[in-house]
């Protein structure tokens, strides 16, 4: 069973706070059920990844949005994709290996 995702982001986003990170939510969507979109913050690009279910019903994370790396790309991407979902949670991470951050946070063992 999968946590309610507004506790899912609170729980990541203290995580990587208490690291001396910066997390924030930069669109919240669903309480219950919003599908979740991370931005990297990774200083001279951006990318993002997205928390979707497999086959076996486990949280895997998958890669999303343009890979240029552009600032400007991905926030039309995620502008684009709340436009089309509103349930949609966007949140940005700025820490040190982030996406391990994330992937202990979120994801089944």
């Amino acid at each position: 069973m999968r946590l309610p995702t507004h506790l899912t982001v609170a729980a990541l986003l203290r995580r990587v706070n208490d690291a001396g990170g910066l997390g924030v939510v930069r669109a919240s969507g669903d309480a219950q059920a919003g599908m979740l979109l991370i931005l990297l913050d990774e200083g001279m690009r951006v990318r993002a990844v997205e928390r979707m279910r497999d086959l076996d019903d486990r949280d895997i994370l998958v890669p999303a949005g343009p890979t240029s790396g552009e600032e400007r790309a991905m926030e039309d991407y995620w502008q684009a994709r709340r436009a089309r979902d509103p349930d949609l949670w966007v949140i940005e991470l700025n820490v040190p290996q982030a996406e391990r951050f994330v992937a202990e946070t979120i994801l089944d063992d």
